[in-house]
């Protein structure tokens, strides 16, 4: 059997890109701002729902560069139950991250336990919209302004994905997205900061390119962050087919969610009501009454050549860079604990076929054997 990979990224038209990298090659602008990188932009901004948005050559680099927009410094609380680069950018701003717990269904940080983590340091919380289901927003909005805190949103996962028929994107002072190849939307790599008003993402533009204002002026201390267009390119033509896509990834999800619905230890996330979802990924939880261990049952899925991802595990708490700090103590992040040793993400994605779906759903029904 040819092996199925957790995600298979979507692509553009060949012969569609073939003539805009015929257009590229014929101007010679290859980066800095560009007649594809202009579009991009304005169409993104458009199809999100969101007033700014600001393109960058990848999601690690514009979450660094949100930090750094908002001056945050000192403590930030947030997650200890996501990808490494979401505190890893903390890190490289000299930013101390403080692990907040999270929920057991979603996975995602625990409004309830921050406000017992806020001290005199802290200046901002980094929640993330775990596997593209959104934060409570309403909740993390009502502390940070009674703290007078900023609130940047690891939307990585958050391609498209509305509450009450609003963008989730125009939720805290930025978010960050992800447009790396294993996400549902993709530029192969790339990532993008959203904002509320023109001077911010002014400010964000000067930080992604060295700090110029203009030619002779350089007005901040910037780093070489920006989509060229190449990137801004392939990322116009996605546009056309990601609408189709999320379909296809949640028909996929369907088709799962009927055929392990009635297994017992398996545990997997409905959708949450007025959300329009993107169908990121599809996470499993192995509970106690399931026959085999969490990693036993992604042996056996591997030894099938089935590759699942345990993602989110290990937790970024327990990475060496981070054991030192206080709020790694496993007993403070119990739930957390929890569901990273549960979880198995599947195989998502538009091309995957409705047999291989049913095939994986049978391995994982051991009372089919």
């Amino acid at each position: 059997m040819k092996p199925i990979l957790v995600t298979q990224p979507s692509l553009p038209d060949l012969k569609e890109f073939t003539k805009s990298l015929e257009k590229i090659w014929e101007s010679k602008w290859l980066t800095n701002n560009g007649q594809f990188h202009q579009e991009f932009e304005r169409e993104l901004a458009k199809h999100l729902g969101v007033p700014y948005i600001s393109l960058f050559s990848n999601g690690t680099l514009a979450l660094m560069t949100a930090l750094q927009v908002l001056d945050i410094q000192g403590e930030v609380i947030t997650t200890p139950y996501s990808f490494v680069a979401t505190t890893h950018a903390m890190l490289w701003n000299n930013i101390t991250p403080v692990f907040c717990d999270i929920d057991l269904v979603y996975g995602n940080l625990d409004p309830d336990k921050i406000e017992a983590l806020i001290t005199d340091k802290t200046t901002a919380i980094v929640p993330v919209h775990v596997y593209g289901n959104p934060v409570e927003v309403e909740k993390i909005e009502k502390i940070a302004n009674k703290y007078n805190l900023k609130v940047i949103y690891d939307a990585a996962h958050a391609f498209g994905v509305e509450k009450d028929k609003k963008s989730i994107l125009n939720f805290g002072d930025l978010s960050v997205l992800s447009f790396h190849a294993t996400k549902t939307f993709n530029t192969i790599e790339g990532g993008a900061i959203v904002c509320h008003d023109a001077e911010t993402k002014k400010k964000i533009d000067y930080l992604k390119n060295f700090g110029f204002e203009n030619e002779t002026s350089v007005v901040q201390v910037g780093i070489n962050a920006k989509m060229n267009e190449l990137q801004a390119a392939f990322g116009l033509l996605q546009l056309k087919n990601i609408d189709r896509d999320i379909v296809k990834r949640k028909k996929v999800a369907e088709i799962y969610q009927e055929g392990l619905n009635h297994i017992k230890g398996i545990r997997f996330l409905n959708d949450i009501p007025g959300v329009k979802h993107n169908y990121s990924y599809f996470p499993i939880f192995i509970e106690k009454d399931y026959p085999l261990t969490r990693d036993e049952l992604y042996q056996k899925l591997k030894d099938h050549q089935i590759f699942a991802r345990r993602y989110f595990y290990p937790l970024i708490s327990d990475f060496e860079m981070y054991r030192n700090l206080e709020s790694t103590n496993p007993t403070k992040l119990i739930n957390a604990v929890i569901v990273a040793n549960e979880v198995i993400c599947l195989p998502i994605y538009p091309k995957l076929d409705e047999e291989i779906i049913l095939d994986i759903s049978h391995l994982i029904n051991i009372s089919n054997e």
